[in-house]
């Protein structure tokens, strides 16, 4: 890690727009219609649907530190079609359930794009698609399965690319196909963070900052400076949901961590190529995910310590340095050219993944909680699906509104089991990662073109195989 390196600060988002000035806390006991716990996509996105489908709602929104500060600030700005638990809704509701989910999904990424102009977010949007590359013989046969699963799954415009078609988008090192959906968009994670929190605002919801819950019970959300009593309240604080009073095991915090270069010259971008600006993935099991930024740029993340024990959080997003080098090691093996290049920011966040890796939305009508998260990493679209499927519930269950094609959608009301006490919770999530990790080395250096056995035990071990 290079001295000139800033490592946490939330993240490399905050540092280039500003980190923002707190709004003021909950000043004391209150009532609402709606309270909303949690200022990131998921809590924004729900406020912003319900004010503008029942004007006349009290909404209030508690945030612990300022909106965005969790993931919603320190994504890797992929906007794209894809939601955890899929193929696991498909098994348990039948193969059209989850078509139907797929599609919500792909009408999702233009939903953003659609609301960010009507409200006047530049966040750095541009529809470039999702291209993800296979490198190893055992990365291509994934992605070829891969591919023909979402084929299957409704995705029709999605195409499989050769070598040359690839190197033709990116130039990424070794990549001998890929396939790539138009379903996807690069964006500014903390500029569209905050121009919705200022939208939401603007419509007259409350938020209240530095303002963390402590407690949600059936229409109580306790914090230190008063409680909120509302008839209806949602739990939207996703990889932060274990700091919650008798939440530690629901959704487990998994760390991901990212990197930002400087700001390439053009004689680098002219041997990578990139002028889609795709978002870039590969097919590895300790996958990587990037994006070339609106100020040309790299950022590119992955897994570094998947999770701390006792689902710990991060200090204001700081990594540990062999994570910034192994991420480095990523970046230049996939781009040469990048071997001198400098880089400017790390940092790392946390992301709630379920017993079952399946994502969810929830409202229990006879205690008026509800809740929707564990994305799995797949957040800055499923956040804004989510959101409107809660409004949808809550005007079900209010008797303002009948059922929706949303509230039909299957991952609606699905139950998991929790996680496992310490240290089996901490043991399984590390040797999981570690066998990930072996099995991409040991695919790298091996001619099959079999995915290796030890990434299937750890999928089958983990739940989600």
């Amino acid at each position: 890690m290079s001295t000139s390196t800033v490592n946490g600060g939330i993240s490399f988002w905050y540092a280039q727009d500003g980190t923002p000035i707190p709004r003021e806390p909950l000043p004391g006991d209150a009532t609402a219609d709606v309270c909303i716990v949690g200022g990131g996509y998921t809590g924004l996105w729900t406020a912003y649907y319900l004010k503008k489908a029942v004007p006349f709602l009290n909404i209030t929104v508690l945030e612990g530190k300022f909106c965005g500060y969790g993931a919603s600030g320190r994504n890797g700005g992929w906007l794209y079609n894809g939601i955890a638990g899929r193929d696991r809704y498909a098994k348990l509701h039948g193969h059209d359930a989850a078509v139907r989910l797929q599609h919500a999904m792909n009408d999702t990424v233009d939903e953003v794009v659609r609301v960010a102009s009507e409200e006047n977010i530049d966040a750095d949007i541009h529809q470039g698609g999702v291209l993800e590359v296979a490198c190893p013989p055992a990365q291509l046969t994934r992605l070829k399965a891969f591919h023909a699963v979402e084929i299957a799954f409704g995705e029709k415009d999605r195409v499989l690319l050769g070598a040359r078609e690839t190197a033709e988008r990116v130039r990424v090192t070794g990549a001998v196909a890929s396939t790539w959906t138009p379903h996807g968009a690069r964006l500014h994670p903390v500029k569209l963070v905050k121009g919705l929190a200022d939208a939401v605002e603007a419509l007259g919801v409350t938020i209240h900052e530095s303002t963390p819950v402590t407690d949600i019970r059936p229409k109580h959300a306790m914090t230190p400076y008063g409680t909120v009593r509302a008839p209806y309240i949602l739990r939207c604080t996703e990889g932060f949901t274990a700091n919650l009073k008798g939440h530690k095991r629901a959704w487990l915090p998994m760390n991901s961590s990212m990197i930002a270069t400087e700001p390439l010259p053009q004689s680098v971008w002219d041997t990578i190529g990139w002028e889609g600006r795709e978002t870039l993935g590969d097919m590895a099991h300790a996958y990587m995910y990037a994006q070339r930024t609106a100020d040309d740029r790299i950022a590119l993340g992955g897994r570094g310590v998947p999770y701390r024990f006792g689902s710990r959080t991060d200090n204001d997003g700081r990594t540990q340095p062999a994570t910034i080098e192994a991420l480095r090691e990523i970046l230049v093996r996939f781009f040469p050219t990048t071997a001198g290049v400098r880089i400017d920011h790390a940092w790392s966040g946390v992301l709630g993944v379920p017993r079952d890796w399946c994502a969810t939305v929830t409202l229990d009508r006879s205690t008026g909680l509800g809740w929707a998260g564990g994305y799995v990493g797949s957040g800055v679209a499923t956040t804004n699906l989510a959101a409107r499927t809660l409004r949808d519930l809550i005007q079900q269950d209010s008797g303002q509104a009948g059922g929706t094609e949303l509230t039909a959608l299957p991952w609606v009301n699905h139950k998991v089991r929790k996680w496992e006490p310490e240290p089996m919770r901490w043991l399984g999530v590390q040797g999981m990662y570690a066998a990930y990790r072996a099995a991409d080395r040991r695919e790298a250096a091996a001619s099959t073109a079999q995915t290796d056995g030890i990434a299937r035990l750890a999928d089958r071990i983990a739940g989600r195989g």
